[in-house]
């Protein structure tokens, strides 16, 4: 049995519409019934398209042959989904018969409701096989494993969930595949972020089928899977676009050295650069941490100081900014040279520029175009700047199993205790214009994730002119999430394919309390789907 859509790849996204990639699949499907008929049956995923209509199928191959196809009936169009925009929602499957077992195959989104799984089990159905394309969030797992008990509480019927494994754009599969027997015991556990192939002995008790034997794995929990996607998201997108390694600037701050962490864990050592790109406003705290990180794991460290870089510019400006006061312009030309250094060592040496910058700075603006937002992809885009800190101490006391960084502290604590600095101006502390991190984040993770107005996290203690503030920053900087890197979606609601805002538009909450309705302005009947006309 494999994932939903295993033989394309998922998300497809438009991909999936081309004719000669629909043929490539379709002819792949039929080589590999032909190559395994002596072997055991296979269930896999793939686009199907039947009388002019494209399906997200799932195939039966037994044989050398295609013995059954099912098509996924609930089609998510939510979120990161956008299947109703790609595929035709299939009609109510019956079960395929597999050597003389009646399975039912609901696929991913199908047993999120009832009606699949009801019809399956009322056309006698005796084992549900779930094949899943279901992205990493944090707390999904728990919240897979509670709608699987509900269909198994429902049906009577023991469940198979098979979820996908790897990075793919923004989107992290976390395998962590479960069986649920009919009484809700787990019959097998698999790992989260680690590929498994697992085999699971099933045995007919009382009229029912269930499973008697199969591997079960602790899985991680709560920040650790935070991290392991992080790492995952960043691996499979290097490996599987082809670069040789990465490079990133390693400043001395949170961001970067726990980028340069997760880097070392994805990829080792031998395949991350780095690179301290200091100016006359970096300090020698910042050039000692920056070293001592890049001496904890182990990689390639080089120091190109950027004053002549930013003074060259300066002195090519000077005969259109003669006379006018020094600003955040002159800011920017140090980030936008310290971007232009990372990109030529990315085209020179084959290496994928690391973007480091976190949520918390994406979300109010905090990051220059064409500078520190240069980069192919960036691994903690959906962390918090809290949640960076505290990925940073854990990663210090704990490593993933699979990682290939070094054991223990890789993270210096003074890059993790000293106040966060951008330094492109003298004593400049991110606090100088922020409200302290662990507040603002609070209003970030309201504002973003819970889209709640500003009245109400004003009424829930917050200072109305501090959320005033963040949320007008919040609407300004649309413009360049739009030209931000790719990045891991670990939140609920990441950037990009959860929150897709206009870039021009002029709504702003006032922070006024919401209106009341005026329900005596709406004409009866005017809510009607259908309205009878009298010709």
């Amino acid at each position: 049995m494999f994932p939903e859509l295993n033989l394309a790849g998922y998300p497809p996204e438009d991909l999936v519409l081309k004719p000669a990639f629909q043929a490539a699949c379709r002819s792949a499907i039929e080589a590999l019934a032909r190559e395994s008929a002596n072997g055991p049956a296979l269930l896999i995923g793939t686009p199907w398209v039947e009388d002019g209509k494209l399906y997200n199928a799932y195939a039966l191959l037994s044989g050398g042959a295609i013995e059954a196809i099912r098509y996924k009936v609930d089609l998510p169009n939510y979120g990161v989904f956008d299947e109703k925009r790609v595929f035709a929602a299939g009609p109510m499957p019956g079960p395929v018969l597999i050597k003389g077992v009646r399975i039912g195959i609901p696929i991913c989104e199908d047993i999120w409701r009832n009606e699949v799984v009801e019809c399956l089990s009322e056309t006698g159905g005796e084992i549900l096989l779930v094949p899943n394309g279901s992205p990493y969030w944090r707390g999904k797992t728990e919240h897979r494993l509670n709608i699987a008990v509900a269909r198994v509480v429902e049906s009577g019927l023991p469940l198979i969930y098979l979820n996908m494994l790897g990075g793919q754009d923004e989107l992290v599969f976390d395998g962590a595949s479960f069986v649920l027997n009919a009484d809700r015991s787990v019959g097998a556990q698999l790992p989260t972020f680690r590929e498994t192939v697992a085999l699971t002995e099933w045995q007919r008790e009382g009229g029912g089928w269930r499973c008697v034997s199969g591997p079960v794995t602790t899985v991680d929990e709560n920040e650790k899977t935070d991290y392991r996607a992080c790492v995952l998201g960043l691996q499979d997108y290097v490996n599987k676009s082809g670069f040789k390694g990465v490079v990133l600037g390693l400043s001395g701050g949170v961001d970067s050295a726990l980028c340069a962490a997760m880097a070392v864990d994805a990829l080792g050592a031998d395949r991350v650069r780095c690179v301290m790109l200091p100016y006359r406003f970096t300090s020698q705290d910042s050039l000692t941490d920056a070293a001592a990180c890049a001496r904890a794991l182990g990689v390639q460290y080089d120091t190109l100081p950027i004053e002549s870089a930013v003074l060259g510019i300066e002195k090519a400006l000077e005969p259109v900014l003669a006379g006018r006061t020094r600003d955040v312009t002159e800011e920017n030309i140090q980030a936008r040279a310290r971007g232009v250094i990372l990109m030529a060592i990315s085209n020179k040496f084959g290496l994928m520029v690391v973007t480091t910058g976190n949520k918390s700075e994406m979300s109010v603006g905090y990051a220059t175009l064409y500078g520190d937002m240069n980069g192919g992809f960036n691994p903690i885009k959906d962390l918090y700047k809290t949640q960076v800190f505290s990925l940073c101490r854990l990663r210090n006391t704990w490593k993933p199993d699979n990682a290939l960084g070094p054991d223990g502290e890789v993270i210096p604590e003074n890059i993790i205790v000293k106040p966060p600095t951008a330094e492109l101006r003298e004593n400049q502390k991110d606090q100088d214009s922020l409200p302290p991190y662990d507040m603002l984040d609070q209003i970030l993770e309201r504002l973003v994730e819970r889209e709640e107005p500003v009245a109400s996290i004003a009424a829930a203690g917050f200072d109305r002119d501090v959320v005033l503030k963040i949320a007008r920053l919040l609407d300004l900087a649309e413009y360049k999430r739009r030209q931000a890197a790719p990045g891991v979606k670990v939140t609920l609601k990441n950037f990009g394919r959860d929150r897709r805002y206009p870039i021009v538009n002029r709504f702003r909450d006032t922070g006024a309390p919401l209106p009341e309705p005026d329900r005596s302005l709406l004409k009866a009947g005017a809510q009607s789907k259908t309205e009878a006309f009298d010709f």
